[in-house]
């Protein structure tokens, strides 16, 4: 009868993942865990075969991971949260890219289709909820960064909503009144649930809200030079710019600097991220920090979790942002 990677964690009084590890020559494993499980394998004889996992399910060791492009620079300390914790548990992340389209990521999908990928993790998706609901209940699924409207799938993001409450209120604090905001037309849940923190923090302190202070490009650079363009050409214009990311708020001041105002003195800035970049230029950019690295670790600890137990948990988790002060923001009370 052929010995299974279950028999040797009943053997050695382990869990299958720690197996997996040993299997792995992971470092996230006790010295004596790894001489047990190694004695379990002598013992019953036991050889892994790694080519025939890709045709059974959940025996991959792979989850693959799809970003919908590489413009991205905040996704890097995700995969990094990603690759730790999928390597704790004896697993590996096959990192793809859909370029935003819908076909490319289906044709991506495959791999857990035909079980050459345990599970997947969409990193913002171009899948409606009623489809991601079809394959979630067949397959191991689970959202990054950006949530799906209606989608009952494992989903981990920051609390954007909060976040940009946060950030359009320290504006407010600091003594701004006219704020403008420049966001995406993409249709993502990120933009809209900060668009949406942006409004709410606008009302509740008493500030009418000027649909006219809103612009809304894309996430490229350029839309934040072009954003700050739009709202010089105001008979009123803003004061202060909260930017849906730091990308956005990049362009702003650069075009501001190049017009000839001075960030963080004559007009204030806040973006959304806190990538590297943000603190490496002068002035150093005010912004709300999503805690990247946390991101990746919990979705694929949560995904994990999902693949060896019975029943899975289709949890929605939204972590804690932080307010970067920096240079960019003037206080003028």
């Amino acid at each position: 009868m052929n010995v299974t990677i279950k028999d040797v964690a009943r053997a050695a009084g382990v869990s299958v993942a720690t197996v997996s590890r040993v299997l792995n020559n992971s470092a996230a494993v006790s010295v004596s865990a790894a001489e047990q499980v190694n004695s379990a394998i002598r013992e019953l004889g036991y050889s892994p075969n790694f080519l025939g996992r890709n045709l059974r399910r959940c025996e991959t060791n792979i989850i693959l991971a799809i970003i919908p492009s590489t413009e991205q620079t905040f996704y890097s300390e995700i995969i990094r949260g990603m690759q730790n914790a999928a390597s704790d548990h004896g697993y590996d992340i096959l990192l793809s890219t859909s370029n935003s389209t819908y076909d490319l990521e289906m044709r991506l999908l495959n791999m857990i289709f035909n079980r050459t990928a345990d599970a997947a993790i969409l990193l913002g998706t171009q899948l409606d909820a009623k489809t991601l609901m079809e394959l979630n209940d067949k397959y191991y699924i689970a959202l990054c960064c950006e949530r799906v409207e209606g989608a009952d799938v494992l989903t981990v993001s920051v609390d954007d909503e909060g976040g940009a409450y946060a950030a359009v209120e320290y504006l407010i604090r600091c003594g701004h009144k006219k704020i403008g905001m420049i966001s995406t037309s993409v249709a993502s849940t990120s933009s809209l649930d900060r668009e949406k923190g942006y409004k709410r923090a606008v009302l509740d302190n008493g500030i009418p809200l000027r649909e006219e202070y809103i612009y809304k490009g894309t996430y490229d650079f350029s839309h934040g030079a072009k954003g700050f363009e739009y709202f010089r050409g105001l008979t009123d214009p803003p004061d202060a710019f909260f930017c849906v990311s730091d990308i956005l708020a990049a362009g702003v001041v650069k075009k501001a600097f190049a017009d000839g105002f001075e960030v963080g003195k004559d007009i204030s800035v806040c973006g959304f991220d806190n990538i590297s970049l943000s603190s490496m230029y002068t002035p150093e950019l005010t912004t709300i920090e999503q805690p990247c690295y946390e991101i990746g670790r919990t979705v694929v600890d949560e995904l994990i979790s999902n693949i060896n137990n019975e029943e899975k948990t289709n949890k929605k988790i939204k972590l804690p942002y932080k307010l970067i002060e920096r240079e960019t923001v003037k206080k003028i009370l």
